[in-house]
């Protein structure tokens, strides 16, 4: 006898046997827009697109397999489960650190500075856990990056020749819109067991230039960064779009400010860099939430 299983608030429920599954249709817990699995399917689908479940008939069976893992069914569903939960990062202390030194040297040779960025924002893309939603992935090329990287470093040779400082404070300006180019760009790319999750953000250029100049003026109080980073955040998280459930960043400006210290304190050391930087993008990730839309 066949194992059923369907999707309910992002989570698994089952196995049921196939008369028990049967009576869940009739009373109306599985609807045709459900997410359901059974042994031989590929992957989870929606009730209305097996033959014959609804219709009373049995559907045609195929070789058994395991069930795939929950977070996958959503390439036949949509953006993601309805669940939620924080975020979180895992990456080893030796990895790491190889990376950032190629990532390093890729940067200081300028000409490969693209491609390293590219290779190393899919690494730590990948290490990062998000609820309902496996294997987490980056697809941006490096070409992309080609023009804008290049072009901006004609730009800033250009005015450093001419030194005029009202140029100066123009650059200050394009840099703050690659930034921003480059946010989009990279959220536009994420994707999950390779299947595009069609995210966009849509902050838009003149908020994201009022917040980066905000931070800039913030420095100079000693502390209040913290608190315009922490807003920033938020706004960030609320911009992200394409998901069915929210971002949400609980992070506060006096938790990034004590972790800051800290962390400055610890990276004069050196050796403690790998370290503190696992520590403190876990927190970030840890006080990024998803949630179902109106809940909060």
């Amino acid at each position: 006898m066949a194992s059923w299983f369907y999707a309910s608030e992002g989570k698994q429920q089952g196995p049921f046997a196939e008369g028990q599954f049967r009576d869940l249709i009739a009373q109306g817990i599985v609807r045709p827009d459900t997410l359901v699995w059974t042994e031989g399917m590929a992957g989870w689908q929606k009730a209305a697109e097996i033959p014959g479940l609804l219709g009373g008939g049995a559907p045609p069976m195929m070789p058994a397999g395991g069930p795939p893992m929950m977070g996958g069914y959503a390439s036949a569903g949509g953006h993601g489960g309805a669940g939620g939960g924080s975020l979180a990062v895992d990456f080893g202390i030796l990895e790491f650190t190889w990376r950032s030194i190629v990532l390093l040297i890729g940067m200081i040779l300028v000409l490969p500075a693209p491609w390293a960025f590219v290779w190393y924002t899919q690494w730590i893309v990948s290490c990062v856990k998000v609820p309902g939603r496996p294997n987490l992935g980056f697809t941006g090329n490096a070409m992309t990056l080609v023009p804008w990287y290049f072009g901006f470093i004609v730009l800033a040779i250009v005015i450093s020749f001419i030194g005029s400082q009202l140029l100066s404070n123009l650059l200050f300006i394009v840099q703050i819109v690659l930034y921003w180019l480059l946010i989009k760009w990279m959220v536009a790319n994420l994707d999950s067991n390779g299947q595009p999750l069609g995210l966009s953000f849509t902050g838009s250029i003149w908020a994201y230039i009022g917040w980066s100049l905000l931070f800039a003026i913030s420095i100079i109080t000693i502390i209040g960064w913290a608190w315009v980073a922490a807003a920033q955040m938020r706004w960030f998280c609320r911009n992200v779009e394409g998901t069915r459930r929210e971002i949400v960043f609980k992070g506060s400006g006096l938790e990034i400010l004590w972790r800051g210290i800290v962390a400055a304190l610890l990276c004069s050391f050196i050796i403690p860099i790998p370290w503190v930087y696992r520590w403190i993008m876990n927190w970030f990730a840890s006080q990024t939430e998803l949630a179902p839309r109106g809940s909060l």
